[in-house]
């Protein structure tokens, strides 16, 4: 099946890739291709509350600027690779006069005064930000609800989860929003949004993408790792020009390293090594995903790609030392005496859940008092974290190859609204990545026979993003990639705080 970005299809379906090539030609306005998708958020948003802020006639004068750029070049000259088309950005990173909040009660009138870098290569490159997507309360579960903005339902049933951190960016590019978007990934933050609401999500190899100017900001090398910027996008092509925009160092976040980057256009499918995992998840994965990865890795294998099999038990065992790496990227404590936060006592949250009065979300509480709760590690324990980490490394990096691993990107599909929270378990396909610095990349295949989004997951060793995305590239070809909802999607309304 082809994917659908001729010049015959909605302007709200196409790539940006398509979308720039057509404003560079002048056979499209950028004002139009804006135009259009401020029309279609104005329809659908209110039902799904994916963009929680907008800058709508900011962009409407940058699509101005765009085209008369374009008039003004006349074919002459080298123009910016993604200029006039929209995007949109998760909260959690600062866009000039936008809020900032991070889904945080105690900075909801804090506005961001410049872009995060991000955001800013993003502009450079030519992009036209629509505004800011729901995330979940301190970006730090994956299901995007919050007391400043309330919930965000998913692009295909409003009665289920859109996923989070990025949830909102999902929800989102996942409804024909923009052809692209931003987000951070976690523990699948970019990832299961993406598998979520049926659209592409690659979380970077870690340390390639600078996070200055994204609030909560890693604390050490260990939490640069985990978290990795990376797009969202509606079409597979997009994903590595918003990669290469991004990468590289900004001489502000000292953790960056540089990568010399492939290119997925070089890569060859037929001779390419693809491994499937078997029995490396902790919760059995539904016969629906594990059939669309096995069809996955047939079509791919139809393309002259070496397709074998392996166990890896090693990633069942992921979870601890993530977590253990997540409390030594940083403290939830610091962090708020830091903002100059006051955490309320255990007496006080217990009452304010009860009665429903509380201005945290019960996965930042339960976090909060889980990391009370655990204090700091023996340091046998800790040893044996990290020797278990090194261990799961050398296993995947083996398995990996050269080439990539097909993986599950979560035991089922998108569960219902509050399905998710205080089982960090449920984590496990994505969060190991995370911990290895390795990039993925989030592959949707259809849908399922309630109209619910398929994926899988292709993984590849660190530095080798391209491989993943050429990955992506091809499976689009094969499934048809991105699937719009249809106008109704489903009985559920967007809730307010």
């Amino acid at each position: 099946m082809a994917t659908t970005t001729a010049a015959t299809a909605p302007i709200t379906e196409r790539s940006a890739t398509a979308l720039a090539g057509a404003i560079r030609a002048g056979e499209l306005r950028s004002r139009q291709v804006v135009d259009e998708h401020i029309e279609l958020i104005e329809r659908v948003n209110p039902r799904l509350n994916a963009l929680v802020a907008d800058r709508f006639e900011a962009a409407r004068a940058e699509a101005d600027a765009a085209d008369a750029r374009v008039a003004k070049s006349a074919g002459q000259g080298e123009l910016p690779p993604l200029l006039g088309v929209p995007c949109t950005i998760k909260e959690s990173f600062a866009v000039a006069g936008l809020p900032n909040s991070a889904g945080l009660h105690h900075r909801r009138d804090v506005c961001a005064p410049a872009h995060a870098v991000a955001v800013e290569r993003l502009v450079e490159a030519g992009a036209i930000p629509l505004g800011v997507t729901n995330v979940s309360e301190l970006t730090l579960w994956i299901e995007s609800t919050n007391r400043v903005y309330g919930r965000t339902n998913n692009a295909y049933d409003h009665r289920r989860t859109a996923g989070g951190s990025s949830g909102g960016e999902g929800a989102a590019i996942g409804s024909g929003f923009a052809p692209f978007g931003i987000g951070t990934d976690f523990g699948g933050s970019i990832r299961i949004p993406a598998f979520f609401n049926g659209v592409f999500g690659h979380k970077p190899t870690g340390r390639l993408v600078p996070h200055t100017g994204h609030f909560p900001a890693p604390k050490n090398e260990i939490g640069a790792r985990l978290l990795g910027i990376g797009p969202l996008a509606r079409r597979a092509e997009d994903l590595w020009p918003v990669v290469r925009a991004l990468a590289g160092p900004d001489g502000v976040d000292t953790t960056v390293e540089e990568f010399e980057l492939g290119d997925p256009g070089e890569v060859s499918i037929e001779g390419l090594q693809v491994t499937i995992t078997d029995d490396a998840t902790v919760l059995p994965v539904s016969a629906e995903l594990r059939n669309a990865r096995l069809h996955a890795a047939s079509a791919l294998a139809e393309r002259g790609a070496l397709v074998r099999r392996v166990s890896l038990r090693g990633l069942r065992r992921a979870v601890q030392p993530y977590l253990e790496a997540v409390r030594q990227s940083g403290s939830l404590t610091e962090m708020f005496e830091e903002e100059g936060y006051d955490f309320p006592p255990l007496r006080r949250l217990l009452v304010d859940g009860i009665r429903r009065r509380s201005v945290h979300t019960p996965a930042l509480v339960i976090s909060h008092l889980a990391e009370k709760a655990s204090g700091r590690l023996p340091e046998r324990l800790e040893r044996r974290a990290a020797a278990a980490t090194r261990t799961l490394e050398a296993e995947v990096e083996e398995a990996i190859g050269d080439g990539v691993l097909l993986h599950p990107p979560f035991a089922r599909v998108a569960p219902r609204h509050g399905g998710t929270v205080g089982r960090p378990w449920i984590l496990g396909p994505m969060a190991a990545f995370n911990l290895l610095g390795l990039p993925a990349t989030e592959i949707p295949l259809g849908l399922n026979q309630r109209g619910l989004p398929l994926g899988v997951q292709a993984a590849a060793a660190r530095g080798h993003d391209h491989l993943s995305v050429a990955v992506a590239v091809e499976l689009e070809r094969a499934f048809g990639g991105w699937v719009p909802p249809r106008p109704s999607a489903g009985p559920g309304r967007a809730i307010r705080p």
